[in-house]
């Protein structure tokens, strides 16, 4: 599958895409890959997300995920740049739980530009993210974005 690797603030990203979507971003570096139209413009734009140039992702995305997550992942997608909400929240709007709504955050395969980040415990507790550093890189990147993150310690 045609990917591209670069440095990000957060360390190396690796942008994933087939069938002319984005369908994963991980943490790391992959070798090899070939940099598409679409990869370099997700570049772009990760790269303009960091340097504070857009907040919104203008991207094909086709996570590879059930219907139930894919339903998470659209409703999540409406979060505002700088915005949380909570898993209870998610969980109202798709008439689920807040654990499920927390399994299908955990199982996104294109965190940053969806923006699982921006899903918080409604006691204001980060609750978990699964890309590399955990709830320290959630931090950073709601940090980033100018969340309002209250008495919540910035480096715990």
């Amino acid at each position: 599958m045609p990917h591209i690797s670069f440095p990000s603030p957060l360390g190396h990203l690796t942008v994933i895409e087939e069938d002319g979507a984005i369908v994963a971003l991980d943490w790391g570096q992959k070798s090899g890959g070939a940099a598409t139209a679409l990869l370099v413009r997700a570049r772009a734009q990760i790269d303009g997300y960091f340097s504070h140039k857009i907040n919104a992702f203008d991207l094909p995305l086709q996570p590879k995920v059930s219907a139930f997550q894919a339903r998470v992942l659209r409703v999540m997608q409406e979060i505002p740049y700088g915005k949380t909400k909570s898993y209870g929240d998610l969980a109202g709007w798709v008439g689920s739980s807040a654990r499920a709504v927390g399994g299908a955050c955990g199982a996104n395969p294109i965190p940053i530009i969806i923006p699982c980040h921006r899903v918080i415990a409604k006691t204001g507790d980060l609750g978990g993210y699964s890309g590399l550093g955990g709830t320290r890189t959630k931090k950073q990147l709601l940090v980033h974005e100018g969340a309002d993150l209250g008495e919540l310690p910035i480096d715990s």
